[in-house]
C-alpha cells in the first residue's frame, strides 16, 4: 500500500532561484544526500527534464529508477515512476509559493515498495527522504552554491 507524506519549509530566495536548483538534476548528488547519480534522459521543448534516471540510496530503499517529470508553470513540478527495481509506484511534487521573505516549498511524496516493509519503517524512510530533501534544498539555495 502506498504511503503519502508532505512537508514544507521556507527558503530565503526567490521562487525562480529555488526552481533553478530543483531543475538542475546534475547537481542533485551535491545536495540531496540520497541521490548518488542523476542523468537527464530526455528534455521538453523548453529544455526542462522530462525523464531522469536516479540512483538512490535512502537507507532502507536503494534503487536505480527512471522518473517522468511534469512542469506546471514556473512554480510546480511533479514526477511519477517509469521504472524501478524496488518500487511499485512513486509520485511526488515540489510546489513553490512566494512569501514576503522568500519561498515556501512544499514537498509531497507517495511511495509503494515492491518488497514488504513494516509500515513504520516505510513511513520513517519517507519522512527522512522528505525532510532531507527540503533541508538540503534550503541549505544549497541559501548558500548561493552554483
Amino acid at each position: 500500500m502506498a504511503e503519502h507524506t508532505s512537508s514544507s519549509i521556507t527558503i530565503e530566495a526567490a521562487p525562480a532561484d529555488v526552481m533553478g536548483v530543483i531543475a538542475d538534476f546534475a547537481r542533485y548528488p551535491d545536495w540531496t544526500g540520497e541521490v548518488k547519480e542523476a542523468e537527464v534522459l530526455s528534455s521538453d521543448d523548453a529544455g526542462r527534464a522530462e525523464q531522469v534516471r536516479l540512483v538512490m540510496d535512502a537507507g532502507a530503499i536503494k534503487d536505480d529508477q527512471v522518473l517522468k517529470y511534469t512542469w506546471a508553470g514556473e512554480n510546480e513540478v511533479s514526477w511519477s515512476l517509469v521504472k524501478s527495481q524496488m518500487l511499485r509506484s512513486l509520485d511526488g511534487s515540489y510546489v513553490l509559493k512566494p512569501t514576503g521573505t522568500g519561498t515556501e516549498v512544499t514537498y509531497s511524496l507517495t511511495v509503494d515498495v515492491k518488497i514488504p516493509l513494516l509500515g513504520m519503517i516505510k513511513r520513517k524512510a519517507e519522512k527522512v527522504i522528505t525532510d532531507r530533501a527540503l533541508a538540503g534544498l534550503k541549505k544549497w539555495v541559501e548558500s548561493g552554491a552554483k
